[in-house]
């Protein structure tokens, strides 16, 4: 395969997102559109260039994280897509191999696109473009073919009512031999409706210069445009969808398929079982043999084999458990440990923590981990027996094989196999449960007067 560019196209507002953030940085599965984009196309060992607009700061700083070595560049005024290929000169002039120009704003376009792009060049190719068929193409460019070649895309608002009857549209994506690029991209004129430079003119320039211009299909829920918030409904929904059925033939049982909600990086070993309604956030891993109940809600974790979470329950922060472990409903546990064989079956917050293998978490056990200007860590031992309606005030380490009372609140560390007990002494009153009822009827009587 020859030596590709992609350069990706990022200068669009976005004012119909009707947000004070770039559309392309609104997320999709967790992960901003635009990166979707420098995903796909890293897999294919792409070098990557992105033109964006004006004062989008905020976008060149989430492309330098995602590809540190992409080349940006700006179009300070938008003047059509060909405008702003332009603005990648530095990238496409010594280009090699093949160039790709692709959309920030259209996340869900696929490797075997791309690939098929690809393997026309190979072939021979030209240019290629990438056409689809939508419910409604108003608004979307006409593909004019003649058998596997196109002659021509005529933008919308420049087609005759015969070309407005073809249902085949242009999609933006084009593929370029560089020598193809570089030989149209500067004749490309304005002499449109709009008064823009059409990157689509291109097709017309080569195939007048006698060079092969292919297309492919490609269908039409990967190529959903993200430039208002239907728009960006609408990829999330196509994106669960792809992540389900990828999680599914992975050997993941999915209860309720389409409760479960996933994010881009989400990673689920063999035979899990996702009861409905569960929603995993950006960085989770799953081991094999997981069992996660119905209402969770896990991000930036690690699950270990065999272990059993929820209902209700909420992990995040960096939470990492071992083989085993069981979750019980309504437990949060965040930034923590869990060893093996450690049980948290009921109504418990553990933050900041450290807990061994084999330790039982009474029901109401909380670690008091904050005391209003510092997070401290509370660690438990092996074998640890923690009563229920336990407060663990970090910082405090808990030995292993300890034991502490029901409703304790530890405030020091226990020693290993000691019984802790941090509770008032019950004392029992004969008779005053009454004398304190009379005593409140009296004064609701009073009151009443």
């Amino acid at each position: 395969m020859a030596e590709l560019l992609s350069i990706i196209l990022a200068a669009g507002e976005g004012t119909r997102m009707k947000s004070a953030m770039p559309k392309v940085l609104h997320p999709v599965g967790g992960l901003p559109v635009v990166s979707h984009v420098l995903r796909t196309v890293q897999g294919f060992g792409s070098k990557v260039a992105v033109v964006v607009g004006p004062g989008h700061e905020a976008v060149e700083a989430a492309v330098t994280r995602f590809e540190a070595m992409a080349h940006i560049s700006r179009q300070e005024q938008r003047l059509g897509t060909a405008h702003a290929v332009q603005q990648a000169r530095a990238a496409y002039e010594t280009a090699p191999g093949h160039v790709l120009v692709l959309y920030a704003d259209t996340p869900l376009v696929t490797a075997e696109t791309i690939s098929s792009i690809v393997a026309k060049l190979d072939d021979g190719a030209d240019m290629v473009v990438v056409g689809f068929r939508p419910g409604d193409p108003t608004g979307y460019g006409r593909l004019l073919t003649e058998g596997d070649r196109v002659r021509a895309i005529r933008e919308h608002k420049d087609a005759t009512e015969a070309e407005r009857q073809i249902g085949l549209c242009n999609s933006g994506i084009i593929g370029f031999r560089g020598d193809a690029l570089r030989g149209v991209i500067d004749r490309i004129g304005n002499e449109n409706a709009k008064g823009e430079y059409y990157l689509t003119d291109a097709v017309e320039l080569a195939t007048g210069d006698g060079r092969r211009v292919d297309f492919i299909e490609a269908d039409a829920a990967e190529l959903v445009g993200v430039d208002n918030r239907e728009k960006l409904s609408e990829a999330e929904a196509t994106f669960q969808q792809f992540k389900r059925k990828e999680i599914m033939a992975a050997g993941v049982t999915l209860r309720d398929p389409n409760s479960v909600w996933f994010s881009w990086d989400t990673e689920i070993g063999r035979d899990v079982t996702i009861f409905p309604n569960v929603v995993f956030g950006p960085g989770v891993k799953i081991a094999d043999n997981v069992e996660i109940r119905a209402f969770c809600d896990i991000e930036d974790a690690v699950i270990g084999e065999g272990s059993s979470i929820g209902p209700f329950a909420r992990i995040r922060g960096g939470a990492e458990l071992g083989p085993d472990v069981h979750l019980g409903n309504f437990v949060e546990v965040k930034k923590s440990k869990i060893g093996a064989g450690t049980k948290a079956g009921h109504l418990s917050y553990l933050g900041d923590a450290e807990i061994g293998t084999k330790t039982n978490i009474g029901a109401g056990t909380i670690t008091c981990n904050y005391d209003g200007v510092n997070k401290d860590k509370t660690i438990i031992g092996d074998n640890v027996f923690i009563g229920s309606n336990a407060s663990l005030v970090a910082p405090v380490n808990i030995g292993a094989g300890a034991y502490t009372a029901s409703g304790s609140v530890i405030t020091q560390d226990v020693p290993a196999d000691a019984l802790a007990l941090g509770r008032a002494r019950q004392e029992n009153k004969p008779g005053y449960a009454s004398k304190l009822r009379d005593r409140a009827l009296a004064k609701k009587a009073a009151k009443g007067k």
